[in-house]
């Protein structure tokens, strides 16, 4: 089969996946050829017009801290910014943003097509080229067929997808847009095993037929927190989202509908997301509940459609019409688009290794919804991901990355390094069943794993990939080396409650000491801030603004933040064990037998190698370690 050597990089699938893992492979300096269905519709928010929240903003934070784009595009196009959770600790905030979705999918087009070293066409991908089980290209709906090194799948919810509004089923990736029958099949017939999930969204309203008068009003942050640390001069015109909720008419609509809802009558094979349930779930689930609170928010800044977040539904249209007309504010809504379920292929992803290659098939990638994962932010992380850790492989094969991003052949995130590596670590190694979305109680380290510090924790890394500019990067520097300063000194400086001190803790409106203490007791208080810690000692006074946050965290976050880093200490620790070759793996208690025959398949020679193989577990880990032990102790006796 003739090949050429134009395109280094193939991307299937112009979503948020998709956009990560070309623009990042481009600016890596692989050649990238992008195909999607429809060159307008890059970057559309198909779902919800949010970017972020718990646990997701995480997630933004992290991509933009590697050089992707989410959170650039987002503090373009937003409408509306919050920190959620704000009253409670830096750990579990998250930044959300209402975007206006057209001005994000014109923001994220723009910026795809402008990117050197990527090319763009509007083709449908029917099926793999495979060589010896290692991709060698694609061939589309046109007859045409494009060589690559390697190809990344970013397919969303299109594989087989399938639309249903009641009794009424279409063959669609999104309403209006063709499902992939061809490509889904061509996984299946290279042997990949495809599962089946569902996820859904919500009817869009003119907002020119919203009541407003009787609805609670929900205003952004006064001051609004960006995502990138690239944005420069942030101060975006708000809007607010509206508050109703259902009622008991509501839900005798719902009710009276159970045996039209595609939900409950079979008609839906796929499994849903847990965490976002429809509302015909929720009536169904928690009968006792008078009401469901819904938010109208604004899908753009000219406030022509609102998306009612909380009412997702797959309903029959008769039936949205009456659910939506019976709640306050919406009597005479008019629907401008209905909402919908959607089935759709995936793949488990412990058909992956951590890199998101696949196990099958070398120099084949997969990111995003067919991996199992729901929600823009998820698609991102690993669209970035797998564009990284493709660029890295072309080092073992091309004269010219062999000498670039230093030593670093893979990019794999530990658990305690970003939640794109629990995520990640977390689809790998246990798989999924359902769709798979971050939360910030996935991360054991999640002290570690705040927002305001993904810049510090994953800086380096977006250096040394050529993905950060040096004088960012210089910056960069000069923060944690006067981070690390400030503590250090905060932790040698003791303060006693003399005449001195009181008067100055006075002058400072803080509260008096007692006894003896170190001087990062004091500055970890609430009612600390950044004036208090330059008056503190004049050296802060030549500290960034960031650089101040972080110490202040830090300080109150002193004791707790040094037992996760000796945890973690003890994890990388257990890590490097060897197992030895004489081992036996069975008839251990507590390893499963599915985790028992995968021990004795690949043979691990440390934990480490444990730790990449599917279904090997953080237990399972432990379990292993401690027999390890007993096995030397025996052999020592």
């Amino acid at each position: 089969m003739m090949r050429d050597d134009n395109i280094d990089i193939l991307v299937i699938g112009g979503g948020h996946a998709g956009i990560e893992a070309s623009i990042v492979s481009a600016k890596m300096g692989a050649r990238v050829h992008l195909l999607t269905m429809l060159v307008e519709n890059i970057g559309l928010a198909s779902c919800n017009p949010a970017i972020g929240g718990l646990g997701k903003g995480h997630l933004v934070k992290e991509v933009d801290a590697l050089g992707g784009v989410m959170g650039i595009l987002t503090d373009k196009s937003g409408i509306q910014y919050r920190v959620l959770n704000a009253s409670k600790g830096p750990a579990v905030r998250g930044t959300r943003a209402q975007i206006d979705m057209d001005k994000y999918r014109i923001e994220a087009r723009n910026m795809v097509l402008n990117t050197s070293n990527l090319s763009v066409s509007q083709e449908v991908v029917e099926s793999l080229l495979v060589e010896e089980q290692k991709v060698i290209g694609v061939r589309t709906n046109i007859g045409k067929t494009y060589f690559a090194k390697k190809v990344i799948i970013t397919a969303g919810t299109f594989l087989r997808g399938l639309v249903h509004i009641g009794e009424t089923q279409i063959t669609n990736g999104r309403f209006g847009e063709n499902a992939s029958i061809g490509l889904s099949q061509s996984l299946r017939d290279l042997g990949f095993e495809l599962g089946r999930l569902k996820t859904g969204t919500c009817p869009r309203i003119d907002g020119r037929s919203i009541d407003t008068a009787n609805l609670e009003q929900h205003f952004g942050d006064t001051i609004p927190p960006n995502f990138s640390y690239r944005t420069k001069d942030f101060n975006p015109e708000q809007l607010p989202c509206f508050v109703t909720y259902t009622n008991e008419t509501t839900h005798q609509y719902i009710r009276d509908n159970f045996s039209r809802a595609p939900l409950f009558t079979g008609q839906i094979e796929g499994v849903g997301p847990r965490y976002c349930p429809s509302i015909e779930d929720k009536i169904h689930r928690f009968a006792e509940k008078e009401r469901h609170q819904l938010f109208l928010e604004p899908q753009t800044q000219d406030k022509v459609e609102y998306y009612i977040n909380g009412l997702s539904t797959s309903l029959p249209f008769d039936v949205q019409e009456k659910v939506i007309h019976s709640i306050t504010g919406l009597e005479n809504a008019k629907i401008t688009r209905y909402g919908y379920a959607i089935e759709y292929d995936y793949v488990n992803p412990t058909a992956l290794w951590h890199t998101l290659e696949t196990r099958l098939i070398s120099g084949l990638y997969f990111a995003g919804q067919i991996n199992g994962t729901t929600g823009y932010e998820e698609a991102a992380a690993q669209g970035i991901v797998a564009g990284i850790n493709a660029v890295l492989s072309l080092k073992k094969e091309d004269g010219r990355f062999q000498n670039k991003f230093g030593d670093m052949q893979e990019f794999i995130l530990r658990r305690d390094e970003g939640y794109i590596g629990v995520m990640i670590d977390d689809l790998v190694t246990k798989g999924t069943t359902e769709p798979y979305r971050v939360f910030t109680s996935r991360a054991e380290y999640r002290l570690l794993l705040r927002e305001d510090n993904a810049l510090f924790r994953l800086g380096k890394y977006a250096y040394t990939l050529g993905l950060m500019e040096k004088q960012d990067y210089d910056t960069l520097e000069k923060d944690m080396q006067d981070i690390k300063e400030g503590i250090e000194f905060l932790k040698q400086k003791i303060l006693t409650p003399s005449k001195e001190t009181l008067k100055f803790l006075q002058d400072i409106q803080e509260e008096p000491i007692n006894d003896k203490c170190q001087a990062i007791l004091v500055v970890g208080r609430d009612s600390f801030d950044d004036d208090k810690l330059e008056k503190f000692d004049i050296s802060f006074k030549n500290v960034s603004k960031r650089a101040k946050e972080q110490i202040r965290i830090l300080a109150k976050y002193d004791n707790y933040i040094q037992k996760q880093l000796e945890s973690v200490a003890k994890m990388e620790q257990m890590l490097e064990v060897k197992i030895p070759k004489d081992f036996v793996f069975d008839g251990i208690a507590g390893l499963s037998l599915e985790v028992v025959e995968k021990l004795n398949k690949y043979k691990p020679a440390t934990l480490f190698h444990a730790s990449n193989i599917s279904g090997i577990t953080p237990a399972s880990l432990d379990v292993l370690h401690l027999y390890i032990h007993l096995y030397h102790k025996k052999k020592n006796q």
